[in-house]
């Protein structure tokens, strides 16, 4: 099947769907196409079997859509796009939710693994690419009994390399960006091993490049045993997300499916100071209290830990990605957030700092105090804020107490701050998320949502903090 009968076949596809069929590019067609065969099977078809076509390619996006958590549609839709060009682990996914295993029978029959690196990226010194994976091993031999030798000769279970396109394995990498990476599951022979793709710019630690250590215990993943995690939290979840490495902790889902494969560490850590796994929050938790809510060029954004849920108009599934993905000059995690509809800007609040971002760049001159904001010195952090369209001012709420910030002036309002409860009728708690949606202000206290007037400071209802954050559960 060539790329322009994929592409007529997508548009036919389409039919009975909602939405316009995408303008494509032939190049789209061909990535397209060539995404669904190697990490969705997508099976060659011809001739008079070109009907079963378009039903196996509908079929193969609503799987791809599914894994991702994007709204089900069976076209290739622009949503679907740009999940397929973000850079990912070469492995093919698989169809279960969290984490999944090759199967016991790939699986190492002993706990005492060999490794060794074959040759060196030039992008950073040895010693950094030596330390990058030994400290990718050390993800896994922390949580389990495995432990990892390395030799300097002959053959190792894991041999480590760096290759370009087309590499001695028939699975060739595709150049810059697309593929990282991939490992093979335990097995003899090639079964164990990982390459990386040196068409790629590896890093020690900076994000301007993708970071060794990341994308390494990723694969080593799967040097172990594991397939991909449809968790977006997981380490062996496909697609790569920049996280600090010298903060790194091996997530819950990553820990489930590895024990599940060779069990606990029979001598696990034990400083009561190191925090437990982190889990990925679930939209579908009622307790759950987000840390901030915001609105983006019509989208509206939820934050919650190190993540954030993106809602579109024109979708009820929302996508969950981690913060730093959009805005990797950011924090990791927010205590408040909101988009300034006089500059554009979105504000991201953090402790005593603040960013400011002009779609998704850094405006030069932040992080700032919060003492910009016309804060007085102690204030530690900001609990939430919120941008009123019709006074043009910001309210930023710090304990039970709030602030009107007007950015024409750059300067708190006279008779600030107030008792939050002088605006907010019936508000007793602490304020912990807020912004206003089509006239209404909605602030957060705990797991429930309470909607005002602003204007008039009408008390209307209480709603649960899942309101406008659909639950995603299939």
């Amino acid at each position: 099947m060539g790329t322009l009968n994929l592409y007529i076949l997508l548009c036919i596809a389409a039919v009975g769907f909602a939405g316009p069929v995408p303008s494509l590019t032939t190049q789209d067609e061909n990535f397209a196409e060539s995404y669904l065969k190697k990490f969705y099977d997508l099976k060659e078809e011809s001739g008079p079997t070109a009907r079963r076509a378009i039903s196996q390619i509908s079929q193969k996006l609503s799987d791809m859509q599914r894994f991702f958590g994007l709204q089900i549609t069976g076209r290739l839709d622009e949503e679907t796009m740009e999940m397929m060009k973000k850079a990912r682990c070469g492995v093919p996914d698989s169809s279960a939710a969290g984490f999944t295993t090759f199967g016991n029978s790939f699986k190492w029959q002993t706990n005492s693994l060999t490794y060794r690196i074959e040759n060196y990226t030039p992008d950073m010194p040895q010693s950094e690419v030596e330390d990058s994976i030994a400290r990718a091993l050390d993800v896994w031999a922390k949580v389990t009994p495995l432990r990892f030798t390395r030799i300097y000769s002959g053959t190792a279970d894991i041999m480590i390399s760096f290759g370009r396109l087309s590499h001695g394995d028939f699975y060739p990498f595709d150049g810059p960006d697309g593929t990282l990476a991939h490992a093979f599951a335990p097995s003899s022979g090639i079964g164990g091993d990982a390459h990386f793709d040196e068409d790629e710019t590896f890093t020690f630690r900076s994000n301007a490049g993708r970071v060794l250590f990341l994308v390494a215990a990723h694969e080593f993943g799967h040097s172990l045993g594991l397939s991909h995690s449809q968790d977006p939290g997981a380490l062996m979840y496909p697609i790569y997300s920049y996280t600090n490495p010298s903060t790194f902790r091996l997530p819950q889902d990553d820990v489930n499916g590895i024990q599940a494969l060779y069990g606990p560490n029979s001598d696990p850590e034990t400083n009561p100071d190191i925090p437990p796994p982190p889990s990925t929050p679930d939209a579908c938790d009622e307790t759950m209290v987000l840390d901030a809510v915001a609105t983006l060029r019509g989208e509206m954004l939820f934050f919650k830990d190190r993540f954030f849920w993106r809602v579109y108009p024109q979708s009820n599934t929302p996508q969950q990605v981690f913060i730093t993905n959009l805005w990797p000059n950011g924090p990791s995690r927010v205590d408040a957030a909101y988009e300034s509809q006089t500059s554009g800007n979105v504000f991201l609040f953090k402790g005593r700092q603040v960013w400011a971002f002009r779609g998704y760049d850094l405006v030069p001159g932040y992080p700032k105090s919060v003492t910009s904001f016309g804060l007085p010195q102690e204030v530690k952090k900001v609990d939430a804020a919120l941008y009123d369209v019709y006074s043009e001012r910001i309210l930023l709420f710090v304990g039970r107490m709030y602030y009107s910030y007007n950015e024409a002036n750059k300067k708190i309002d006279q008779g600030f701050p107030k008792r939050v409860d002088e605006k907010f009728s019936g508000l007793t708690g602490r304020v912990t998320a807020a912004f206003q949606y089509r006239g209404f202000a909605y602030i957060y206290s705990g797991a429930q949502m309470f909607e005002y007037s602003l204007s008039s400071g009408t008390f209307y209802r209480v709603l649960g903090n899942n309101y406008f954050l659909p639950c995603n559960n299939y």
